[in-house]
């Protein structure tokens, strides 16, 4: 209504519904881009406008118009948005250790012989749960009474959790035990399983639960509070575990890798959580996006971070390309993990800022500056069976989207042109596809690699 007033005034009259076009529609997305707000924000109203005018334009009280340059709602509002950023970042892993030591300390009055549910510490419960699962805030903010739920095999029980967005439930394996004496007795050294922590607050908060309101009864985090001389059963909300995070912040003084005071929410711990089982099933994006309960392409989009090892490689890697540029062993060329390149600084793909160096080399051999000689055939194979051994792992748009042509293109372009060309002899080929089957170039070796290139691209 806003956007419309502000056009109220200068078209000099008042809007009608029969005025809204698609100049009207891009000045409203620009108005939102004036707002100062984030991208993911101005989607969000744009969404829910675009609902509301496409229910008057079902009614005929809006002309939509559905196709053609002409089309009432742009087919891309936010072109580009996808790469601004990925949200919030996982915890490193001393960030991660920093922070489960400190919220594993202070959720320990939980176990004590007098303890008493209160929100700060039904707060940390929940956070330890949200690290050891990777649910989502509300799902835990709302876990029923019957969360835990009996798994086939001995020792170990379901987590369950109701996901209102798609009606859906998700459930998380965790080790069960009867024994809470073990938790109380326990060192850093010992973690309680989260199932004994769930059973543990139940138990605690079983006697709120005949004074609690009839909608949040059947919650598992419960607690008592109270304000003057009047005291009333409530149950955790996003305000309430934002100011208890605060607190363990604050208590623990608990500092990021930058110094600066750790953020902390669910949101990060999720993303500790996918990207830590990515790292124990070795790579393989379908089985960590099944934990995550998203799908493949969701999971490498918006989840997956390179890992501190990844990092490590690619500074490697670039020092080992920046001293053979320095001291001009390869002449007119660098050299790369797939070959060679005329310009890895100022390339086509290349980021083309600060001198950096060109790392997408997943587009080699779309570049105009890409060399390949016999002497690179074998790191070329290596790259060619890594792109193959990738085909069972990652879901079939992803596959045919952005790697099913690269094994094309070096068959076609590059071996077979070569050997017409005479720039290669045949049993060089067939020596160096041998080598790079059985020993693979080191870069190319990595099950990871080429998850690692998508994320750092």
């Amino acid at each position: 209504m806003t956007h419309l007033t502000l056009l109220d005034t200068a078209i000099g009259r008042p809007m009608h519904l029969t005025d809204i076009t698609r100049d009207t529609i891009d000045s409203y997305l620009l108005f939102l881009r004036d707002q100062g707000i984030t991208t993911d924000s101005q989607r969000t109203a744009y969404s829910y406008t675009k609902s509301v005018l496409q229910a008057l334009g079902r009614r005929g009280l809006v002309h939509v118009i559905e196709r053609g340059s002409e089309a009432t709602f742009p087919s891309n509002p936010f072109p580009g948005s996808t790469r601004e950023g990925k949200g919030e970042r996982p915890l490193s892993v001393n960030e991660k250790k920093t922070f489960t030591l400190a919220v594993r300390t202070a959720v320990q009055p939980l176990f004590g012989a007098d303890a008493e549910p209160t929100a700060t510490l039904a707060a940390y419960a929940l956070l330890v749960v949200a690290l050891h699962t990777g649910r989502n805030t509300t799902p835990l903010l709302e876990m029923p009474m019957n969360c835990l739920r009996a798994h086939p095999k001995e020792g170990i029980e379901f987590l369950v959790v109701f996901k209102r967005r798609g009606y859906t439930s998700t459930k998380v394996a965790l080790r069960a035990s009867n024994s809470v004496k073990r938790i109380v007795e326990s060192t850093p050294t010992l973690r309680s399983t989260v199932a004994e922590l769930v059973r543990r607050v139940l138990d605690l908060t079983a006697g709120l639960r005949r004074e609690a309101p009839d909608e949040i009864r059947d919650r598992v985090w419960l607690y008592r509070r109270r304000r003057d001389s009047q005291s009333r059963v409530s149950a955790l909300t996003h305000g309430t575990l934002e100011m208890a995070i605060k607190k363990l912040v604050r208590t623990y003084d608990l500092r990021g890798d930058d110094g600066e005071p750790m953020r902390i929410n669910v949101s990060r711990l999720r993303k500790t959580f996918v990207n830590r089982v990515y790292e124990i099933l070795d790579g393989d994006v379908v089985a960590t996006a099944a934990a995550a309960g998203n799908s493949p392409i969701v999971t490498m989009r918006n989840y997956l971070r390179p890992s501190e090892d990844a990092r490590k490689n690619w500074r490697f890697m670039g020092l080992v390309l920046v001293e053979e540029l320095l001291t001009n062993t390869l002449g007119a060329t660098e050299r790369t993990p797939v070959g060679q390149c005329s310009d890895t600084t100022a390339g086509e793909y290349a980021p083309k800022r600060n001198g950096d160096l060109c790392q997408s080399f997943l587009n080699c051999l779309r570049c105009r500056n890409y060399v390949v000689t016999g002497d690179d055939l074998w790191r070329l194979f290596s790259f060619y069976f890594r792109i193959l051994r990738e085909r069972p792992r990652v879901d079939k748009r992803r596959w045919d989207h952005h790697l099913a042509h690269i094994p094309r293109l070096i068959d076609r372009d590059v071996i077979q042109a070569g050997l017409r060309r005479k720039l290669f002899k045949p049993e060089q080929v067939n020596a160096a596809r041998e080598r790079a089957r059985h020993d693979p170039h080191p870069f190319w070796a990595s099950p990871t690699i080429i998850d690692e290139l998508n994320s750092l691209a």
